[in-house]
C-alpha cells in the first residue's frame, strides 16, 4: 500500500493565515499600482475576481483536509463500526485520531459480540437440560404415587428449575442492556404519566420537570421503573425524584422512604444475581441492567447513604 503523504495541521492553518494575510497585502500593492494603468474600477474587479479563486482554492483545501474527514469519523462513530471505514484523514493529526477511534470502536465492537455469543452459548446450551428437568418433575409428578416428602423434593427440585430459567433470562437482558441504545432525550414531565400508571401505590414527587435528561425516553423509564420496583418492594410509598443541571453535569436523584438498604448489602446492589428476595422470584439483574444501560450512554448510578429510605443519584456528563 502506497504511502501519502499528510500535511500536519499546523501546516496547513498557518498555511491558510499566511495566504490570507499576503492576499490582502498583495491586493493593496497591486491595486495601487494597476488602478493607474487599466482604472480602479476595473482593478477592483479583477482583484476581487482573484481573491475570490484564491479564497476558494483555500476553503476547498480545508474542507478536504479538515471537515470531510472529521465528518467520515463522526459518521462511522454514530454508526457504531457499522458504516464503512473512512478512507481520507486529512492531516496527520486527524490521520492518527481517527486511527485510535477506528481501533477503540473495534475493540468495543469485539469486546460485546463475545460477550453476546458467550451469553447466548450458556443460554442455548443450558436450555435442553432445564427442560429435561421440568418434563420429568411434570412426568413424575402426574404418573407415579409419591409420598408427602418426595412430592416437597419435587416441588423444591421444580422451584430450582424456574430460578434457572430466570437467571438465564436475566442474564441475556443483561447481555442486551450495552448493546440498545436510546438516543436522544426527555424530561421527567414527559415520563410522568406512564410513571404513575405504572406504579399507582407510589406518591411520585416530581422535581425539575422539565430539565433535560440526556437519553432517550425509553432507556430512562428502565431505570427510573426499576428504581421505584425497588421501592415497592422495600415497603415505600412516596418517592421523591429531582432532576438537576449545573458545571456540564445532569443529575437525577431518586429518595424513596421505603426500609432502605443495609450497610452490609450496599456495596453488592450493582452485583450481577445479588439479591435479597430469592425466595420471592428475584434474580438481582435489575439495577444491573440499569447500570449497564446508564453506562452504555455516558452515565451512572451510585447507592448514596441515607437517614431514611434509600437513595440513588443517576448522573450523565454533558459536555
Amino acid at each position: 500500500m502506497t504511502r501519502r503523504w499528510r500535511p500536519s495541521l499546523g501546516l496547513v492553518l498557518g498555511g491558510a493565515l499566511a495566504g490570507t494575510l499576503a492576499l490582502s497585502l498583495g491586493g493593496l500593492v497591486v491595486f495601487r499600482y494597476l488602478g493607474p494603468e487599466i482604472g480602479y474600477r476595473e482593478a477592483a474587479v479583477l482583484l476581487g475576481s482573484l481573491i475570490a479563486a484564491v479564497t476558494a482554492v483555500v476553503g476547498w483545501l480545508l474542507v478536504r483536509l479538515l471537515l470531510r474527514p472529521i465528518r467520515a469519523l463522526e459518521t462511522y462513530a454514530m454508526a457504531e463500526g457499522t458504516a464503512e471505514v473512512p478512507r481520507h484523514y486529512g492531516t496527520r493529526e486527524t490521520h492518527a485520531t481517527a486511527q485510535r477511534v477506528i481501533a477503540m470502536a473495534e475493540a468495543l465492537r469485539d469486546r460485546e459480540t463475545t460477550v453476546r455469543a458467550y451469553t447466548d452459548h450458556v443460554t442455548h446450551e443450558m436450555k435442553t437440560p432445564v427442560s429435561a428437568i421440568r418434563a420429568a418433575v411434570e412426568l413424575m409428578q402426574d404418573t407415579a404415587a409419591l409420598s408427602d416428602e418426595e412430592h416437597r423434593l419435587l416441588a423444591r427440585i421444580d422451584t430450582a428449575r424456574l430460578q434457572i430459567e430466570t437467571r438465564l433470562a436475566a442474564l441475556r437482558r443483561a447481555a442486551q442492556a450495552r448493546e440498545v441504545r436510546y438516543l436522544g432525550s426527555t424530561t421527567l414531565d414527559r415520563l410522568a404519566p406512564d410513571l404513575t400508571a405504572a406504579h399507582p401505590a407510589l406518591r411520585l414527587d416530581l422535581d425539575g420537570r422539565h430539565t433535560a435528561l440526556p437519553m432517550g425516553r425509553e432507556g430512562v423509564a428502565v431505570v427510573l421503573d426499576q428504581l421505584l420496583n425497588n421501592a415497592v418492594e422495600h415497603g415505600a410509598t412516596r418517592v421523591t425524584v429531582t432532576a438537576t443541571q449545573a458545571a456540564g453535569k445532569t443529575t437525577l436523584d431518586v429518595q424513596d422512604n421505603g426500609s432502605g438498604i443495609s450497610e452490609g448489602n450496599a456495596a453488592r446492589i450493582f452485583d450481577p444475581f445479588f439479591t435479597t428476595r430469592r425466595d420471592r422470584g428475584g434474580t438481582g439483574m435489575g439495577l444491573a441492567v440499569a447500570a449497564n444501560i446508564l453506562a452504555a450512554h455516558r452515565g451512572s448510578i451510585v447507592y448514596i447513604p441515607s437517614p431514611t429510605g434509600a437513595r440513588f443519584r443517576v448522573a450523565w456528563t454533558t459536555h
